[in-house]
Order: structure tokens, then C-alpha cells, then sequence
């Protein structure tokens, strides 16, 4: 059986400089994956390739077998669901209705969301502790309380693949623990597949399943993180954010910086 997502080969970038070079990856079913790099590696510029908002120099892009490079808008959007590190300015819409938007692709020509998709749209509001919030003034809410409202949006779409940058950048620690909490959950229990940048790789090696690791415009290593050795996981790691340690921590791993006097004692210094 194939991946539901397939990135085959895949180059991109901005004017006459490209960003991305030849970078081949796969998702699963039910599987949550983390994107990893330093600013400027070209995380960003891949996600927005793989959902269409940048234009590909090379290879192509398959949902589900399908090849998304091509489709339009609507019909990406029945495939695949993006969620970036700011949401854009929505003025005069309420939280339900920025939440019902999320049907737009399933919805015929001038239709309308009806009585389903708002019980799904408050299901989705709820499921993020903002139910009691659906009447208010969208653009009234804080900014992380706004990407809880755009993944909402994102969780009635119904798209099987999942591409999210940074969703995580304006929210608390409480609610950053929340959201990627809810976000594995749903790809696990649903089978979607879920592919997300993020800057704190502490937070990828608690909810996600799989690190792609990335390096100026390529992919470097892609590892499991299940029954992975520490070593394994620390090596990896060391190749994209330099001295650092890796512990185990709860049955998962913790990457901290190693200090001077660590440091010297690795090198044979001390």
C-alpha cells in the first residue's frame, strides 16, 4: 500500500534562487511527522509547495496516490489541509463562522454550511476548549487563541493529510502542550497523516512519530522514533543543532545544550 502523502523528488524556491533540492519523503496513514532545521533551511518554502501555495521547479506532490501538483484550489483542499504560522486578517466574521469556512470544499457552488456542519464546526470548537467562545468576533481573540480556532477550521475540512507550520508559534506552553496533544490524537485515531515545522525539537520528540531532519534545502535523515536508541536519536540530532545531549526522560527523549565543562569532557580536555 502507498503512503497518503508522497513527496517524489521535489525542488522549489523563490525567483531564480532555489531553496529546496531534490527532497523525496513519505507520510502514513496515522502517522504524525516533524519537519526539523535551523531558520533558513527551507522548512517553510517546502510546506508551502507541498499544499500548492509556491509554485514547484521539480517533481510532484501525491495524496492518496493522486498527483496534487496540477489540481486546483478546491480540489487540494479536499486532500489537504494547512495550517500556517500566523492566520490571516479575517475581519467581521464570528469564531463559528471562521470555523465553518472549513466546508467550503466540500460545499456545491453558492451552498451553504447547514445544520451538520455547525454541530461539527461547535464539535471541533469544543474539542479546543473554545465552544463558549463561537460567537465572538474572530479577530477580538488573542493570537494563539486564534490558531486554535484556525485548527478547528482545519479539523472539519476533513482533509486526510495534515501540513502545519509552526502552528504551535503563538501559543503558551500549556496550550502548545494542548494543541499538538489534540493534533496526534486525531491522525492516530482517524488515520490521517500529519506533517509539521517546528522549532523546539523537545516538543517533536514528545508528540511526533517521526523526525525529518533538514539541512540547507535537503532532507538528511528521516527517523523513527519508536524503540530508537538514544545514541541513535543524539547522533542524528548533533548533525543539525551541534553540541547537544539527549536523555532519556519518562520513556521518551529530552534534548538539552551541553555545558562547557561537558563539553571539554567529551573532547579529552578535562
Amino acid at each position: 500500500m502507498s503512503a497518503l502523502l508522497e513527496v517524489d523528488h521535489l525542488s522549489c524556491g523563490y525567483a531564480h534562487q532555489e531553496i529546496v533540492h531534490d527532497v523525496s519523503l513519505t507520510v502514513e496513514r496515522g502517522e504524525f511527522c516533524a519537519l526539523l532545521g535551523l531558520n533558513g533551511c527551507g522548512k517553510t518554502t517546502l510546506i508551502k509547495s507541498i499544499c500548492g501555495l509556491m509554485p514547484v521547479r521539480a517533481g510532484r506532490c501525491l495524496v492518496d496516490g493522486q498527483d496534487c501538483t496540477p489540481l486546483n484550489e478546491r480540489q487540494r483542499a479536499l486532500r489537504m489541509a494547512y495550517i500556517p504560522q500566523r492566520g490571516s486578517l479575517i475581519m467581521g466574521r464570528t469564531v463559528l463562522e471562521v470555523v465553518l469556512m472549513g466546508f467550503n470544499a466540500q460545499l456545491h457552488l453558492l451552498a451553504s454550511p447547514g445544520r451538520s456542519h455547525r454541530k461539527a464546526a461547535m464539535e471541533a470548537l469544543d474539542r479546543l476548549g473554545l465552544a463558549e467562545a463561537a460567537g465572538r468576533d474572530y479577530e477580538t481573540l488573542s493570537e494563539g487563541q486564534k490558531q486554535l480556532v484556525i485548527l478547528a477550521r482545519t479539523l472539519v475540512q476533513d482533509a486526510p493529510m495534515l501540513l502545519l507550520d509552526e502552528p504551535d508559534s503563538a501559543l503558551d506552553f500549556v496550550n502548545r502542550n494542548m494543541v499538538l496533544g489534540k493534533v496526534r490524537e486525531i491522525l492516530h485515531t482517524q488515520g490521517r497523516g500529519g506533517l509539521i515545522t517546528l522549532h523546539d525539537p523537545n516538543f517533536a520528540l514528545a508528540y511526533c512519530d517521526r523526525l525529518l531532519l533538514m539541512k540547507e534545502g535537503r532532507i538528511l535523515q528521516s527517523l523513527p522514533l519508536v524503540n530508537a536508541a538514544r545514541e541513535t536519536v543524539e547522533t542524528a540530532l548533533a548533525g543539525i543543532y551541534g553540541q547537544i545531549q539527549v536523555l532519556c526522560h519518562q520513556g521518551g527523549f529530552v534534548m538539552v545544550r551541553r555545558t562547557e565543562e561537558e563539553r571539554s569532557e567529551a573532547d579529552g580536555t578535562l
